[in-house]
């Protein structure tokens, strides 16, 4: 069964190229029809030059928000590490009012361990890092609720990753969009999981949104059964410098076909 809406983001890496292509890119992006541009929040790129060029993300998602007009925008994901949950609200806040409504509040807890090391942050270990999101999910939801102006929406939340123990038990209690990072009888079998954890928190899993990256292949092969198992939100990573779109093409035209 087809759902009543497939979404298609990009996810626009900022790295190895100048903000001027960056900015063509987000534009290029909203002209063909995307529903949701991303980029991600780190401090030297993940591939490619180590120390080539790259950019932060929530000033980015700042100049976005007065560029764009139609097309949600956020971060594949925010490291809940690198900045005070309560800042991090007001942040979110202050661009969801810039860009009319039209942020998603991306969230995870950090795994580049260059990130913190040059940036003076502690690293911690994997456990510590999400035990420090679960404390700080709370915190963001409770100062959302005291701003002034509020948010325009209720943010929407997307969390990233797969971790059965903890980090899915976290996508029930607090996110409205789950990005899974694996392939699909992985991500059908940790779906399993994520209800357990929904039980239990008293929730309709059915209420969170199923993302994932898309693997490679032709959309119309290995697009539909990612859709039977729950998918409905599919992200093509692209990479600077020229951010070549063919691929995101090839996923919005099977959107459109549906």
């Amino acid at each position: 069964m087809t759902p009543s809406r497939i979404r298609i983001g990009v996810q626009l890496h900022p790295q190895q190229a100048q903000y001027a292509a960056i900015r063509r890119a987000v534009a290029e992006a909203e002209d063909l029809g995307v529903d949701i541009a991303f980029n991600w929040d780190h401090f030297y790129p993940l591939y490619g030059e180590p120390d080539g060029e790259h950019f932060e993300c929530w000033t980015m998602l700042g100049a976005w928000a007065e560029q764009t007009s139609r097309i949600e925008i956020g971060a594949l994901v925010t490291c809940n590490s690198y900045r005070n949950p309560e800042l991090l609200a007001d942040m979110a806040r202050t661009v969801d009012h810039i860009s009319d409504g039209r942020l998603i509040l991306g969230i995870g807890s950090g795994w580049f361990q260059r990130d913190y090391d040059e940036y003076g942050y502690d690293f911690g270990t994997a456990g510590s890092r999400l035990d420090q999101l679960a404390e700080d999910l709370p915190r963001i939801e409770q100062r959302l609720a005291k701003l002034n102006p509020a948010p325009t929406r209720d943010i929407p939340v997307l969390i990233g990753g797969g971790g059965e123990k903890k980090t899915l038990r976290m996508v029930a209690r607090h996110a409205n969009i789950w990005h899974s990072f694996s392939d699909l009888d992985t991500f059908v079998r940790k779906q399993e999981v994520l209800a357990a954890h929904c039980a239990d928190a008293g929730r309709d899993p059915g209420e969170i949104e199923r993302s994932v990256g898309v693997p490679e292949g032709d959309p119309a092969e290995v697009g539909p059964p990612l859709v039977e198992a729950g998918a409905t939100l599919f992200t093509v990573g692209v990479g600077g410098p020229d951010y070549d779109f063919t691929t995101l093409r090839r996923w919005l035209a099977w959107r459109d076909s549906l």
